[in-house]
């Protein structure tokens, strides 16, 4: 029997229920599966847990080098997901091999040095400044007025932006015109690399620029808005999707109440059931090979859905089994590509420091809409809440605002 046609990632589908979709090609396809994106542009879906650990295990054979890709004589030059795949399209330069191994380390070894009290310091100060802006009001909606406030004002902080600068580099990373936001961005990193050439600090910026390796402006630009944006988003998702656990879910009541460990636990939940990066592109096969059964070709694009993966069922037979403090889950990748360890603790802190301030300071918070009505932002590659309406006894400011 022929197997069924390829499956469109669709916008649509995937923010309602993405485990029921996952659930349906698993059973149509096997743990690999035919996938189409925008335009009709074929790659493999990842959804096995042991297929994806083998893709993400072997950096020769699925190479991270979009330059391999078998189909960019088929991409136009305004595809959309062109910022999804990286490089823009060959022969943009960029570090392959030991090349780009040094280049990971020197990024973790630059986060390494963020100071833990200081970092934590920040996302108080921060965290308790927006909830100012709110707290008098009764109501609010935890994500536009929070939590995707919060991550890039810590993080601009750390990495060496003045931290005035924080609510516009936050307002340019929410735009929904990428375009002008991302300018603004550059503009604000290119300002931040000329102040610290000429006076360094203990931050991040300064760390890269005083690199042995002499890494060039822009090659140290390009690093500082990559980290930028892969550290805001995913960490004010797990911020949001962390929340609506704890105010929909009875098992996680204690969290409302000062339960710091319930906290905890619901953002381990999260990671495993609800995990902010669901999908990612991706790898690319250097030669044929076999995959789950299926017949790879060299320079086939796979993407691995780190979610499917961690609700497999050859691995979690039980997935209403609380999860405890397992972290053998995919949402922050594996193997030599996957999110530097320092990167990993930063977001932990932010998110749960952001979770542990808004707990404390609005200790009755509630939801202001049936969990039934809450929405996903329409996107396959990063899943969150479009808002999240909370309501709570109006309180007095603790602070000036920052």
């Amino acid at each position: 029997m022929p197997d069924p046609p390829p499956v469109v990632l669709d916008r649509l589908r995937l923010p309602s229920d993405p485990s029921a979709l996952y659930q349906e090609l698993r059973a149509a396809h096997g743990p690999v599966a035919p996938v189409l994106l925008d335009g009709d542009i074929p790659a493999w879906l990842v959804l096995g847990y042991r297929e994806l650990h083998q893709v993400t295990a072997d950096p020769v054979l699925f190479s991270r080098d979009a330059e391999l890709w078998n189909q960019w004589p088929r991409v136009p030059d305004d595809w959309p997901l062109l910022p999804v795949v990286g490089p823009a399209r060959p022969p943009v330069p960029h570090p392959a091999g030991e090349a780009r191994v040094r280049r990971a380390a020197l990024i973790a070894d630059a986060l390494t040095t963020v100071d833990p009290a200081r970092l934590r310091g920040y996302a108080e100060r921060f965290a308790d400044a927006l909830v100012d802006g709110f707290c008098a009001r009764g109501t609010a909606d935890v994500i536009g007025e929070y939590a995707t406030l919060l991550p890039v004002r810590v993080l601009a902080a750390v990495f060496g932006f003045p931290l005035e600068e924080g609510p516009g580099l936050a307002a340019a990373m929410n735009e929904d015109g990428a375009t002008d936001g991302g300018q603004r961005l550059a503009r604000a990193v290119a300002g931040l690399l000329e102040r610290r050439r000429r006076t360094p600090g203990q931050d991040i910026a300064s760390r890269l620029l005083a690199s042995p390796e002499g890494l060039p402006d822009e090659e140290i630009a390009r690093d500082l808005t990559a980290m930028l944006t892969a550290g805001h988003r995913p960490t004010a998702d797990w911020i949001g999707n962390s929340l609506r656990l704890m105010l929909t879910e009875d098992r996680f009541a204690a969290s409302l109440f000062g339960g710091r460990r319930s906290v905890v636990e619901a953002m381990n939940e999260v990671l495993w059931e609800d995990t902010p990066t669901q999908n990612v592109v991706g790898r690319w096969a250097s030669r044929d090979t076999l995959l789950g059964e299926r017949r790879v070709r060299a320079g086939d694009l796979l993407v691995l859905s780190l979610a499917a993966a961690n609700s497999d069922p050859g691995i979690r037979a039980d997935r209403t089994a609380p999860t405890g403090g397992n972290a053998a889950f995919f949402s922050f990748g594996h193997g030599a590509h996957r999110c530097p360890f320092p990167a990993r603790e930063i977001a932990e802190v932010i998110a749960r420091t952001a979770i542990e301030v808004i707990l404390d300071r609005l200790p009755d918070l509630d939801l202001a809409v049936p969990p039934r009505a809450l929405t996903r932002r329409p996107s396959p590659w990063l899943r969150g809440l479009s808002a999240l309406p909370v309501r709570f006894t109006p309180t007095t400011v603790v602070g000036p605002e920052y």
